[in-house]
């Protein structure tokens, strides 16, 4: 069962200092704090459905808008948007909540931002939930590269670009997608809901065609999907209708800084205790088979791992229920 699209009585707002300048978050209940990260293109309000989950529980939950979404600064400069920069924005909310420690959720870039927080900041981040995205340690080849390849003659999807090579360029997609946010949004959102997206013989939402958009491969009926009101979308249509996307797009634009900052990290294990949670039609989960795998060296301290069958990208909004049963069990269990 939802909350209401953007009121709940046990909701409180506020804004606390950050190195970005300033982060708003949303928090619920009282307990052991646990720092909920969203992912693109999404918000606090991503998490609307765990807040009153984890507070009944006996947590301290706490949702952000990361840097460059919702209330939360904007910085204007495109490299203020690199690892580094989030999970320092992510230790000064703990700090500012008065606290020591947290444990550290996150879903699609908030899963590889909060695996970062974990890595680099084990000080603070004593347990980590990643959520749709595996962890993948530091290292390896340069990003723009491997997304490159991907489209290249001899790559998996000859001739088309990668979506994450299309926003590498600032206000490319942002032509694309701020004449129309809410449409673009109902489109992305189901493109990759287990209930809406295309059939697996359509075109890859994921990529673009030549001199084409992301849009042109999202669904074509315009059918919003199961886990997602006209009225929730209203609410992150009027977020980014009103802050625009380039900051929600920076973060992409960081990924070889990220990887030139990280060097000295490189197939660095994360070891606190962690939990995994996938969607099984979800891309991120297919295509990063081989990050699962690696589990065992490159996340030692897994106690939990589960896919959900059946189920699409936006794991906590599609499966709030059993998403709910499955963290709290895993925070319930962690040592105190």
């Amino acid at each position: 069962m939802s909350q209401s699209p953007s009121v709940n009585d046990q909701w409180v707002h506020r804004v606390v200092p950050s190195p970005a300048g300033r982060i708003h978050l949303v928090e619920q209940g009282s307990g052991p704090l646990v720092l909920l990260v969203h992912g693109f293109p999404e918000s606090w309000y991503s998490w609307r459905r765990q807040l009153p989950a984890l507070a009944a529980a006996g947590f301290r939950a706490v949702a952000i808008d990361v840097r460059g979404y919702g209330r939360s600064s904007r910085p204007a400069a495109v490299e203020a948007y690199r690892m580094l920069d989030l999970v320092a924005d992510n230790v000064a909310v703990v700090e500012a909540l008065g606290e020591r420690t947290a444990v550290v959720v996150g879903h699609d870039w908030g899963a590889n931002i909060a695996a970062h927080s974990a890595l680099l900041r084990p000080d603070v981040f004593r347990a980590v939930g990643l959520l749709s995205v595996p962890y993948t340690p530091p290292g390896g080849p340069r990003p723009s590269d491997v997304f490159t390849g991907m489209g290249a003659p001899a790559g998996p999807f000859p001739g088309q670009e990668f979506y994450v090579s299309y926003f590498q360029e600032p206000g490319r997609a942002e032509a694309e997608i701020e004449p129309d946010v809410r449409g673009w949004l109902a489109g992305f959102y189901a493109a990759l809901s287990a209930d809406t997206m295309p059939p697996p013989e359509a075109p890859d939402p994921h990529f673009v065609a030549p001199g084409g958009t992301l849009r042109d491969r999202f669904p074509a009926d315009g059918r919003l999907p199961s886990w997602l009101s006209e009225e929730e979308l209203d609410v992150y249509a009027a977020e980014f209708e009103r802050t625009g996307l380039t900051g929600a797009l920076n973060r992409y634009r960081n990924m070889d800084r990220d990887w030139e900052d990280l060097a000295g990290h490189e197939g660095a294990p994360v070891t606190q205790p962690a939990l995994f949670l996938g969607g099984g039609l979800d891309a991120s989960t297919t295509w990063l088979s081989d990050a699962i795998e690696a589990y065992p060296a490159t996340l030692p301290g897994l106690t939990a791992a589960h896919l959900l069958d059946g189920c699409g990208h936006w794991l906590q909004q599609e499966r709030p229920e059993e998403t709910n049963r499955l963290l709290t069990e895993w925070l319930a269990a962690l040592p105190r």
